[in-house]
């Protein structure tokens, strides 16, 4: 089995790291596109991140369903949030997202690492690619948000699984 590479990804918002945290990790329903990236089989109304190691990540559906994207592996603010990541799938199967916000004056840099493709038995490369191709247009969102910008729809490869 060869060895996939992480996505990595990268931006820089014109907040705080405190102010960057609590927009990507707190706020994450504002600007997640739950309409068009979901894993529950009922349209999704929120997703949250709970505020601490062991805490979930999940997203809520219309009908009171609840489907776990995550568990928070490292709740550290303003400068760190790991998460493992398996909306849809099996959590042994769970790859990690770690985001990083690193402070640029009175910006931000966000990085983002999506790793442990290795974790996914089957197709762990057509995975990878949605993912690949997902990112870009959900951390514009978040970049768009954060600027006070208006968001675009997200259009395109994804990471949406339940319908």
């Amino acid at each position: 089995m060869s060895v996939l590479p992480p996505i990595r990804r990268s931006l820089i918002v014109p907040l705080d790291p405190a102010a960057a945290f609590d927009l990507f990790a707190r706020r994450i329903s504002s600007w997640w596109p739950l309409a068009a990236r979901s894993a529950g089989a009922s349209p999704a109304v929120s997703c949250a991140i709970e505020e601490r190691v062991g805490g979930r990540v999940y997203e809520r559906g219309s009908d009171g369903s609840e489907t776990l994207w995550g568990t928070v592996l490292a709740w550290e603010p303003p400068g760190r949030l790991v998460i493992t990541w398996h909306p849809g799938r099996a959590a042994s199967e769970a790859q990690e997202v770690e985001v990083l916000f690193l402070a640029l004056g009175a910006h931000t840099r966000v990085e983002l690492e999506h790793r442990g493709w290795e974790r996914v038995p089957k197709d762990a490369a057509a995975l990878r690619a949605r993912f690949e191709g997902g990112w870009p247009s959900l951390l514009a969102r978040f970049e768009a948000l954060a600027s006070g910008e208006p968001m675009h729809e997200v259009t395109g490869p994804g990471c949406q699984v339940g319908r």
